[in-house]
């Protein structure tokens, strides 16, 4: 920001009540040409923003940061000029866009809807005629043969490019956000691939103490040699079933596949005593015998 000795001292003032809140616009000439201001801190406390951050947010921004000066302001109360931050008029709409409402309080949220609609038009008004008498002058240049409504469109198109540029900056935020999430997620496969393959190399180094194919085959001959038994007996039962949610029940087991093996010769001898049981008494509920 300029000292106050490089500070913009205004060619013209004003004060713009705009719904209750008084704006002071500011006709200044930066480089040879005429321009309209706005102090913007003013405009923060009328809308509940912080100044501090808003600030910031001004300087982050290039396009922004180029449409800032200081301009020394009367303030009439104290009949003394003070150096205050002003923005360029038709760079406040792409201020007041870039402003979140989900931020404010919500009794202000209707507000600053308000002002981005309608306080640049407002404030432009206010030197219009002004702007248009410099024109017949010569003191500023527009297309000489520009009505006053495509001078306003003029200044609609100037408001529109400095919200297409922040836009065009948002939208750079937002890819390289999207491409930092996809980054995330190939990173969080990998780790997925890695996890699923250190799990394969425990399982081959460390085998769990369930039993082998081969004895679960055993298992399975057993319990249908018994339960086919069962069934020429009670043929109303589902004996496989039944057999089966003993051997569960018993040895505390999921499915037989998952038969911790040193219980493998214990599952075997209860399907041998149930089978020799049952040959014996020739009952249809062989777990009384048991």
């Amino acid at each position: 920001m300029s000292d106050e000795s490089t500070a913009l001292v205004p060619i013209q003032e004003k004060q713009v009540n705009f719904y209750g809140d008084e704006i002071t616009a500011v006709l200044v000439e930066v480089n040879g040409k005429r321009q309209v201001y706005v102090p913007v801190r003013a405009i923060c406390e009328y809308l509940g923003l912080t100044w501090s951050s808003q600030f910031m947010r001004l300087k982050r921004d290039e396009v922004l940061a180029e449409a800032l000066t200081s301009v020394l302001i009367m303030r009439t109360e104290v009949g003394q000029r003070y150096e205050v931050t002003c923005l360029q008029l038709e760079f406040l709409p792409g201020w007041l866009f870039g402003i979140s409402t989900s931020r404010v309080r919500p009794d202000l949220q209707a507000k600053i809807t308000r002002y981005r609609r309608e306080c640049y038009k407002v404030l432009w008004r206010a030197f219009e005629a002004d702007m248009l008498s410099l024109v017949d002058q010569g003191v500023i240049t527009i297309d000489a043969t520009a009505t006053p409504t495509e001078i306003s469109l003029i200044q609609v198109r100037d408001m529109g490019l400095a919200i297409a540029r922040m836009a065009e900056q948002q939208l750079e935020q937002e890819q390289r956000l999207a491409a930092t999430n996809k980054r995330l997620d190939v990173a969080g496969a990998i780790v997925n691939q890695m996890d699923k393959r250190l799990g394969e190399v425990e399982r081959r180094i460390s085998p769990p103490n369930y039993v082998t194919d081969e004895m679960a085959t055993s298992i399975t001959l057993a319990v249908k040699a018994l339960a086919e038994e069962l069934t020429r007996h009670d043929p109303s039962k589902n004996h496989y079933q039944s057999v089966y949610m003993e051997i569960y029940r018993r040895f505390r087991a999921p499915g037989y596949e998952r038969i911790r093996i040193d219980k493998f010769e214990d599952v075997m001898k209860f399907l041998e005593d149930w089978q020799s049981a049952f040959d014996h008494s020739q009952q249809s509920s062989p777990d009384k015998d048991l």
